[in-house]
């Protein structure tokens, strides 16, 4: 029993580990940041995406309406 349940805990460390965005290296903090005439008017709150939403944020084009232009920056 003991050692069944050894197995499962050393089981559930590797599959989190497998999965975790440190583990990955495929990370980056983000954020949204509106321009106005080519100068910062707003910054949102910075977020860590990972993987797919990562890459979907990246690959988001540049909203521009008029003079304002709202765009993705990573680091």
């Amino acid at each position: 029993m003991k050692r069944k349940l050894l197995f499962f805990c050393a089981f559930l460390i590797l599959a989190w580990a497998f999965t975790s965005c440190e583990v990955l290296n495929n990370c980056k903090i983000c954020r949204q940041v509106t321009y106005v005439n080519g100068i910062v008017d707003q910054e949102g709150p910075e977020t860590e995406y990972c993987d797919a939403k990562l890459i979907a944020i990246q690959t988001t084009p540049d909203v521009i309406n008029g003079n304002t232009r709202i765009s993705w920056e990573c680091r």
